[in-house]
């Protein structure tokens, strides 16, 4: 997977009652230049209540970083243990979904709880990966920039909503 192409911007979109939502352009653009599969792997976000979303070939180097960090701690007596932890995370508590011609992806239930997203989705570009939010989610999280806030402040003014 190359690199140069990394996942940059905001968008927010609605989210139908049955979790239907069109995954913005720019980010599909990204997957469409990493790879020819049409599908977005969603995973809960390590750190965030949000989504983590990224391309089937990040998950193949996601696994290559998880085998590399493996070996600079095999000195560990937990090494084994924690290594099966960060895969089961890493793998077993993701869902693909692949994304039609018009670009939307219908956000599996578990996934939808695991990121408290209703009925809009803030998606932000983070580098590697992107990021599925419910806006009022990310506006109320203490550790999120007010710069960003800012961002997803003016996202819900496009669409005529207050924060």
């Amino acid at each position: 997977m190359a690199l140069e192409h990394l996942f940059q911007g905001s968008a927010l979109n609605a989210v139908d009652a049955k979790g239907r939502v069109s995954v913005p352009a720019f980010l599909r653009a990204v997957i469409d230049r990493r790879g020819d599969a049409s599908t977005i792997v969603l995973a809960k976000h390590d750190s965030f209540p949000a989504l983590s979303a990224y391309d089937p070939a990040f998950a193949a180097m996601r696994h290559a970083k998880l085998e590399r960090l493996l070996e600079k701690e095999e000195t560990s007596p937990d090494a084994e243990l924690d290594y099966q932890r960060r895969n089961m995370m890493a793998f077993a508590a993701t869902e693909e979904t692949p994304y039609d011609t018009s670009g939307r992806i219908v956000l599996p239930p578990m996934m939808r709880r695991k990121g408290g997203i209703e009925d809009l989705a803030l998606f932000l570009g983070t580098g590697e990966t992107f990021q599925i939010w419910n806006p009022k989610l990310f506006l109320g999280d203490a550790r999120i920039p007010e710069d960003m806030k800012d961002i997803a402040r003016f996202r819900l003014e496009e669409r005529g909503l207050s924060a």
